[in-house]
């Protein structure tokens, strides 16, 4: 795993910092993945780190409306040329910065060069600012989604308990196993009913894919449990008041759940 490290400048007197890059993906939509993002933002901010939050669901993105921000400069604005970059990193609540997408795009549901290009240089622009970016990826194993994730070092995959979920983040693992040979990814499990099933579909999972899964290396894929995110009627209340969970209610179970993936993410270095 990538540690947050400084390496060297060209300036042999100066230093930058070499962000730690985690991309946050899921095989369907409607687990809860940008929502934990960023929360998960918000939680490694309390940590004292500087955080961005990448939105590549470059078509359909709505982490704008997760944090209640109305941006007048996306990514399509830096993509177009119409603005610079530095005009499209925001504050958001949380003190974390975000580079929001545009919605509806339809010029960006599949991978051109020009595409790929774009989020190549933008990302490493903004990798000696940060000590963390986050990746919001799409759903799914399109060639936008596969790209964004190639970019982390690190990988989370959202699932729920729903058999639906399950087969989707096997899916998603297997695919990136064979085309990115990720020897190792994080698993966080959404909406758990009762403490313990997180740990139980990892398992679970875990199994099926060393029995069915083998990369281009010859290993199988390792998941990691980085926690569980307990069914919690307040995180219902955050979405639909368009709040982050960690400043509406702190103390649920479902934001504790976060606060603890987040202690979890930072003891793998």
């Amino acid at each position: 795993m990538m540690e947050l490290m400084t390496a060297p400048d060209h300036a042999p007197s100066s230093t930058t910092r070499i962000a730690r890059t985690v991309a946050i993906t899921s095989g369907k939509g409607g687990v809860g993945k940008t929502f934990f993002s960023a929360n998960l933002a918000a939680a490694l901010t309390r940590q004292g780190l500087k955080v961005l939050v990448l939105d590549a669901d470059l078509g359909l993105a709505n982490l704008d409306v997760v944090l209640n921000l109305y941006p007048k400069i996306t990514l399509h604005d830096v993509f177009t040329g119409k603005a610079e970059l530095e005009e499209a990193i925001l504050p958001a609540p949380g003190g974390f910065s975000v580079l929001l997408a545009g919605s509806g795009l339809v010029e960006y549901s599949r991978l051109t060069p020009e595409v790929r290009d774009q989020l190549t240089t933008i990302f490493e622009s903004v990798k000696p600012r940060f000590d963390v970016i986050l990746i919001d990826t799409g759903a799914g194993i399109s060639d936008v989604v596969l790209y964004a994730v190639s970019m982390a070092h690190e990988v989370i995959v959202i699932a729920t308990p729903e058999p639906t979920s399950m087969t989707d983040a096997y899916a998603t693992i297997k695919v990136l196993s064979a085309q990115q040979a990720r020897e190792q990814l994080h698993l966080v499990v959404n909406q758990v009913s009762r403490s313990g099933d997180g740990r139980a579909i990892c398992n679970q999972l875990q199994q099926v894919v060393e029995r069915f899964v083998q990369g281009p290396n010859g290993v199988s894929p390792r998941l990691t449990f980085l926690g569980d995110i307990p069914l919690d009627s307040s995180v219902r209340e955050a979405v639909q008041k368009r709040q982050l969970l960690l400043e509406l209610h702190p103390g649920s179970a479902a934001a504790q759940g976060v606060v603890q993936v987040a202690t979890r993410l930072l003891a793998r270095t």
